[in-house]
């Protein structure tokens, strides 16, 4: 009869082992759903700050190639024997040239003199470094190097700069067209046709995740003699007896 009894109890429900079992794996199910939710969330802020980061070089990059495409070829009166000469010097990492257009003052101010340069910046990078100032009437104002003050920082964490200048074919000069790394209008006599340069940041990720931005400006006037130069005797973008630049066929 006691036999008959235990056989009729129901034995269909879970064991402690089993209960333990069944917890452990929902609990690892958990943990990786809460890591792939992780991870997601990670992805998604990494790419909103790289994001915010690209839209302000971007934006930065779109102020250098309007600075850029506003050179004019101002001519640096000098006593020396080589003669008065067009304010533009660039190398692969650095640029020096005068523009009719300032980044810093939110009014214009004339011609100003600026100077672009990469800064070693160590582990975390270097700087591209615009210095601006005022173009004085005095001599070899050019070969000075503006003050450390006026220096602004434009991008931060760049691991390389390249600044490469166009030249358009020349027989006499025996010349051909292409893009060079190096351009000194003392020896040129004018300016190169566009300037492209090219920056290689970490966009604040690792620094083997490495960003490329490429900018293209024109320079419409890049001879002296390609423009009708007016003295100013009074006041004028330039300052009182500034040589200003008219485009080609202007009058």
């Amino acid at each position: 009869m006691l036999k008959q009894v235990r056989a009729g109890v129901d034995t269909s429900g879970f064991t402690l082992l089993e209960m333990v079992v069944t917890l452990t794996i929902l609990g690892f199910i958990l943990l990786i759903i809460f890591g792939a939710f992780r991870l997601g969330m990670s992805a998604w802020e990494k790419g909103e700050s790289s994001r915010e980061e690209y839209q302000k070089v971007r934006a930065v990059l779109q102020l250098v190639s309007r600075q850029l495409k506003s050179i004019v070829p101002y001519k640096v009166k000098t006593e020396k024997a080589e003669g008065d000469y067009l304010a533009f010097e660039g190398g692969a990492r650095s640029l020096k040239f005068v523009s009719a257009l300032s980044m810093r003052a939110k009014q214009p101010v004339g011609f100003v003199y600026a100077m672009y340069e990469l800064t070693d910046g160590g582990n975390q990078g270097g700087s591209l470094v615009v210095y601006e100032q005022r173009v004085l009437m005095k001599k070899n104002f050019f070969e000075e190097r503006p003050k450390e003050e006026y220096g602004v920082p434009l991008i931060e964490g760049i691991s390389n700069i390249q600044f490469e200048y166009y030249q358009e074919e020349d027989t006499v000069k025996n010349r051909k067209e292409g893009w060079v790394e190096v351009w000194n209008a003392k020896e040129e006599k004018e300016l190169p046709r566009a300037v492209r340069m090219t920056v290689t940041y970490r966009n604040g990720q690792r620094e083997q995740q490495e960003t490329f931005m490429t900018l293209l400006a024109s320079i419409s006037a890049n001879r002296f003699e390609d423009v009708k130069a007016m003295t100013m005797s009074g006041s004028g973008p330039g300052g009182p007896g500034a040589v200003l630049p008219t485009p080609r066929g202007g009058r």
